[in-house]
This record gives C-alpha cells, sequence and structure tokens, in this order.
C-alpha cells in the first residue's frame, strides 16, 4: 500500500452538497481494491488561475487514500470519464518531502 494525496477540480455547475457524495462514488474505487481514504477536504469554490472548459472557477477538492498503484491508476481513469471533473492530479506525498 502507498499513500497518495488527489487534487480534482469539480465544475462549479455541481451543487456544493453533492460534491462529497459525487467524490465518495468514485473513491468505491480504492474501496473496492482494498484501499483506504483517509481524509476528503473539500476547499470549495476558488478563482481558476486559467481557464478550464471555459469555466473560471471550479470547486476544489483533496483527498488522501492509501491504495495499490493499479488502484490510484484506475482511479484517474474513471475520474478523467465524467464531465462533472475538469482536471485531477494525484501524487504521492512522500516524494514532495525529499529535498
Amino acid at each position: 500500500m502507498r499513500d497518495y494525496e488527489l487534487m480534482a477540480i469539480i465544475n462549479p455547475e455541481v451543487e456544493d452538497r453533492a460534491v462529497e457524495p459525487t467524490l465518495n462514488k468514485f473513491l468505491d474505487v480504492v474501496r473496492k481494491g482494498n484501499g483506504t481514504v483517509e481524509n476528503i477536504d473539500i476547499w470549495g469554490r476558488r478563482r481558476l488561475a486559467y481557464e478550464i472548459q471555459k469555466k473560471t472557477e471550479g470547486i476544489y477538492a483533496v483527498v488522501t487514500f492509501s491504495s495499490e498503484p493499479d488502484v490510484a491508476k484506475e482511479l484517474d481513469r474513471v475520474l478523467s470519464l465524467n464531465e462533472s471533473i475538469m482536471r485531477t492530479k494525484i501524487i504521492r506525498p512522500e516524494e514532495q518531502k525529499i529535498s
């Protein structure tokens, strides 16, 4: 098992109360792959640095989870197929600490 951090930018047209259930639906991929979801931190609506899909705002969410590498890759694939997810980035936090 490896630790991962997912940053997702969600379409601002998604209602605020629907953001966490939407993310949990995708995070079932991690849970079914014997991984664990440690934390879901929804930052809320933020102005984007540049337009994405002709939108100037997005709902930011950060999720920390543990899983096998193939499960993280599958999560990224599933997220990219959904139209309400504008951008994603999955990193391994321990790689960021090395300097």
